[in-house]
């Protein structure tokens, strides 16, 4: 597993993270010069530097009076699981307190993606059939079409009278974006951490997203990477089974750090953000990928503005996965078959100014199971005499 999971300009930014000390339990740290600096005696959560009224300099105060732990590259080289000395400090997601949501459907690609696993009730087999009718059937640039404009709506009246139209088209070039729950919080698992694909899926995959880190007034105050690990099969045979679909043991990976909004990092930069997926399979298969965020069909504020506001408040703040364009359909086993996750899959997610987001693919009942959580965090904070007043 690479080691250089920094972005490539860290040495010009403070970053946010998590860290696990063995013996005293979960630390918030600032990364600076390649240091980690462990702050939780002025901030014991992210949630509440996130909550600041200016959340660099927060950082910044609280890293100059922190305790050093030493290089972040010794922290990052034993985060993998597979090596780990758990008597060694090691990463965690950057996120405790904050509510864990997800926008779906935001890109054209996935959108089409989306609606072939409607139409072959998630039957992967039957998904390459359906690709190439429907591409040609819709006859419409989706990526062209604006969500909840006026040619939207024409669009919509045209796919109905053809008996074309989709929940997935709804959300998709509609007013109305699709937000959903993704994980609870302090169940997302960081760099390095074994992340889980439900053992009874036969058509599973990655989901590369740019992780807006957002504030309890609703005001973007950070950016991270995350993977929104998905089961295309469950999905498919009915919408409802989102949950199922979505959150399982394992199915959340954040990370590795918080990139704060600042002078060297504003929501231009979210915007234009390029995302590479790189997947190496135990079986010698490797699948690479890029992505735009300059292809997502709503703007990042927007899909705050749906996921925050007068009718959903987050007092601990948010974190919200923007969606994603990958959608992955090389064959890997049978030709027509599409792509499909194996245990020991290599997920490396990566954008130069947020960093590498590495993880390992297995079984969400054959990785270690989620016990810690708010009350353990709480009970730990307590004993540590670290509970803010």
């Amino acid at each position: 597993m690479d080691s250089t999971i920094l972005p490539h300009d860290a040495d010009r930014t403070l970053l946010l993270g998590r860290v696990f000390l063995p013996e005293i339990g979960p630390a918030v740290i600032a990364v600076r010069a390649g240091e980690a600096i462990d702050i939780s005696g002025s901030f014991p959560l992210t949630a509440l530097l996130l909550n600041e009224g200016d959340p660099p300099a927060a950082l910044r105060a609280a890293a100059a009076t922190g305790r050093t732990l030493g290089a972040v590259q010794a922290i990052i080289d034993n985060s993998p699981e597979e090596t780990r000395d758990t008597a060694k400090p090691f990463l965690l997601a950057p996120v405790d307190l904050q509510a864990i949501k997800a926008c779906g459907v935001t890109f054209a690609a996935s959108l089409i993606e989306r609606v072939i696993e409607e139409r072959t009730k998630g039957d992967p087999k039957a998904a390459e059939a359906i690709r190439d009718r429907l591409a040609a059937d819709l006859g419409v640039d989706l990526a062209a079409i604006k969500p909840g404009s006026e040619a939207a709506a024409k669009v919509k009246e045209m796919l109905v009278a053809r008996g074309l139209w989709s929940q997935y088209l709804e959300v998709g070039i509609g007013p109305d974006a699709e937000v959903f729950t993704k994980a609870q919080p302090m169940s997302a698992l960081g760099h390095g951490a074994r992340i889980g694909i439900h053992p009874a899926s036969r058509w599973s995959n990655p989901e590369p997203e740019v992780v807006l880190v957002v504030n309890n007034s609703g005001r973007l105050v950070g950016a991270t990477l995350g993977n929104d690990v998905n089961l295309r099969d469950f999905e498919g045979r009915s919408a409802l089974l989102l949950g199922r679909s979505k959150d399982n043991n394992g199915s959340t990976a954040i990370g590795p750090f918080i990139r704060l909004i600042d002078s060297s990092y504003g929501i231009d930069d979210v915007r234009q953000a390029d995302l590479a997926l790189e997947i190496d399979g135990p079986d010698g298969f490797r699948l690479e990928a890029t992505s735009s965020m300059g292809r997502i069909s709503r703007d990042p504020l927007d899909l705050i503005e749906q996921a925050m506001g007068r009718m959903h408040q987050y007092p601990d703040g948010m974190v919200l996965f923007t969606g994603t364009m990958f959608a992955p359909t090389d064959d890997r086993d049978h030709p027509g078959e599409g792509f499909t996750h194996k245990p020991g899959d290599v997920v490396t997610i990566s954008s130069e100014r947020l960093g590498r987001l590495v993880n390992v693919v297995d079984h969400s009942d054959r990785i270690a199971p989620w016990e810690f959580g708010v009350l353990a965090l709480m009970r730990n904070l307590a004993e540590r005499q670290l509970l803010p007043h």
